[in-house]
């Protein structure tokens, strides 16, 4: 608040409950309490589901990943603070005396700033990759309501893992692309489980990519922070690698390419976001599992 015009300032727009994890981190509180008009947070929002059950305990990984998806109790902002300086959160009713839920950070994703730092930088926790992934495309899948389900029903009915999904927009509204990715040695049994479905489903063709290379960004406020994607496609560019999918999250950009320019895209990516450095890493022997 200024002294001399007494105007009250919030981190931003309508920006109360940053404000309040803000103060809560400056004075190494133990607990920042948010009050709302609920109980504390849902597994869905009770005013649209009333059978939603209340968390006691939410991780602060999931409760971004819950408020940049939609959920209203919590602002991204705050969650996204309170994770990065360590402060717990107790989400609680303004109307009832009900425990609430509890918001917990991860102690090892506490940051120490030093002075001139930005407050609320990205925390770009590191660059991860996966060669052992295929990709698999069905093409000419009728465009109706259900054909997916059936799809990654035999796909599931088969013990098979799924990643990253892309569904093509549909031509004329008629039929579409359904492109996955799963571990290559299951790529052989996802094609024969839909080639023996094929009539029911009422797809045109397969093509199976054995080998595919995922490449990770990894940290927490990405949606939060413009030029975080922007940063990470312009370095995928200018390393003249192309893009096969594209998968988001609130900690996670990840991408597939060409198996053969994995390594070269995590060391584009890494040099980019100011990863590297000066000492050169030890690997003494295996894998680093």
């Amino acid at each position: 608040m200024s002294r001399e015009s007494k105007d009250i300032t919030t981190m931003g727009r309508g920006g109360s409950d940053t404000t309040a994890v803000a103060l809560a981190a400056a004075l190494d509180a133990d607990v920042c309490e948010i009050y709302s008009d609920v109980d504390g947070v849902f597994t869905a929002d009770p005013r649209v589901v009333k059978s939603a059950r209340k968390l006691d305990v939410v991780t602060s990984e999931d409760m971004l990943e819950m408020a940049a998806a939609g959920t209203k109790v919590l602002h991204l902002r705050s969650v996204e603070y309170a994770r990065r300086f360590g402060v717990k959160l107790h989400v609680r009713s303004s109307f009832s005396d009900k425990e609430g839920t509890w918001v917990i950070p991860d102690e090892k994703d506490k940051v120490t700033l030093k002075e001139g730092d930005p407050l609320e930088q990205p925390i770009i926790t590191g660059v991860s990759h996966d060669a052992t992934e295929g990709k698999l495309t069905i093409t000419g899948v009728p465009d109706v309501p259900g054909k997916a389900a059936e799809i990654f029903n035999h796909i599931a009915g088969a013990g098979i893992n799924i990643d990253m999904i892309v569904q093509d927009v549909s031509v004329e509204q008629q039929t579409t692309n359904i492109s996955f990715t799963l571990p290559g040695s299951d790529g052989d049994k996802a094609q024969r489980i839909l080639l023996e479905h094929k009539d029911v489903i009422g797809f045109k063709e397969l093509s199976f990519v054995p080998q595919v290379g995922k490449v990770s960004l990894v940290g927490g406020g990405m949606r939060n922070h413009p030029g975080v994607s922007a940063r990470f496609f312009t370095a995928l560019r200018d390393a003249g690698i192309n893009i096969g999918l594209i998968s988001t999250s609130e900690i996670r950009v990840s991408v597939i390419t060409d198996i053969e320019l994995l390594d070269k895209a995590v060391a584009a990516i890494h040099t980019a976001f100011g990863l590297d450095s000066d000492e050169e890493a030890t690997v003494y022997a295996g894998t680093g599992r």
